[in-house]
């Protein structure tokens, strides 16, 4: 395949979070890392001028370009990140530096999708460009976004939110979470899967809600418990009982318990049934195999074993699962 560079600009300006800076370009270098040809993004950084800004976090950073340079190429994805102000009370409000928000609403013209990460969603509002859609910020200043943009529909809830080409993101972390909705949005679910674990992270679902959320393979740290692990996910459909596992591993039930406690910080139940509420959310989302089908595949036995995970695990039934995640075919 030929090679296909998406531009990414990722806006800089003084006391931008740190993290809302670096943490995309993670996510978009390990794409090419994790995939077998050479697409892939260009990410620059741009600020008003080419001196190193400083963030938040006292770390200074220089650009790549600046506004006037990149204004004049045509941008795949603008990332906006923001500022906050933290007073004595320890209150934060979002800053909006009126010569920052003229550049966005130039740049976003250039751009075939707009994207916030945390307070950035401000500048996006400031320039206009939230005016009658729904968005996202960090929760600390939500009541700001609405009180100051009455024309935006603030929800604090959601990890981001997208409505049609722009995008925003709530949290400082949640910069990660965004950017790999971007990737599966580009280069599909899989692609942004492989990335996510090469993070080690949670891999958010494109509603971005986090409740929604279920975790990649734990991290363990001896070869008997990937050992287990695997016997686990090969073996869902069998009972896997405390002492079915206990005699697998060769060990007691009460020392099993203690091994998957210090590796995982979980019971064995527990992951038992994490490990078959993930199967069966993969199920839900990719087949319109039955309920009954699903449970029995999964090893819970009954429908009503199966919701009651799901109501445990995600704060939700299968049948709403899959009504809002079913991948199109």
């Amino acid at each position: 395949m030929g090679s296909v560079n998406r531009l990414i600009v990722i806006m800089l300006f003084t006391d931008v979070d740190l993290l809302d800076v670096t943490g995309p370009p993670e996510v978009f270098s390990l794409l090419r890392r994790e995939t077998d040809d050479e697409t892939g993004y260009q990410v620059v950084l741009a600020a008003e001028t080419m001196d190193p800004v400083t963030t938040a976090a006292g770390v200074r950073v220089l650009p790549d370009t600046t506004f006037r340079e990149v204004s004049g190429r045509a941008i795949d994805t603008l990332l906006v990140p923001g500022a906050v102000d933290v007073d004595d009370q320890r209150r934060v409000r979002a800053l909006t530096d009126p010569a920052v928000v003229s550049w966005v609403k130039e740049l976003a013209g250039r751009s075939r999708r707009v994207a916030s990460v945390c307070v950035g969603a401000h500048l996006l509002a400031a320039a206009g460009l939230l005016d009658g859609k729904r968005a996202t910020t960090h929760w600390s200043t939500a009541q700001q976004l609405a009180a100051d943009h009455p024309a935006v529909e603030v929800d604090a809830d959601p990890i981001f939110i997208r409505e049609g080409a722009v995008w925003t993101g709530a949290g400082i972390t949640a910069c990660l979470d965004l950017s790999l909705a971007l990737v599966a949005e580009d280069f599909g679910e899989a692609a942004a899967l492989r990335v996510a674990r090469q993070l080690v992270m949670y891999l958010k679902r494109p509603s971005g809600q986090s409740q929604f959320s279920v975790p990649i393979e734990p991290v363990s740290t001896t070869r008997r418990m990937d050992d287990l692990r695997h016997h686990i996910s090969r073996h869902l459909d069998a009972p896997l009982t405390l002492a079915d596992l206990a005699e697998y591993a060769h060990v007691s039930e009460r020392q099993l318990t203690r091994i998957f406690r210090t590796e995982l910080g979980v019971t064995p139940a527990a992951y038992v049934e994490s490990a078959r509420v993930e199967v069966a959310r993969n199920q839900l989302e990719t087949s319109d195999d039955t309920l009954e089908r699903v449970a029995s595949a999964c090893g819970f036995g009954t429908v009503d074993t199966l919701i009651r995970a799901f109501r445990r695990r995600l704060d939700t039934t299968p049948t709403e699962y899959r009504s809002r995640f079913r991948h199109s075919v």
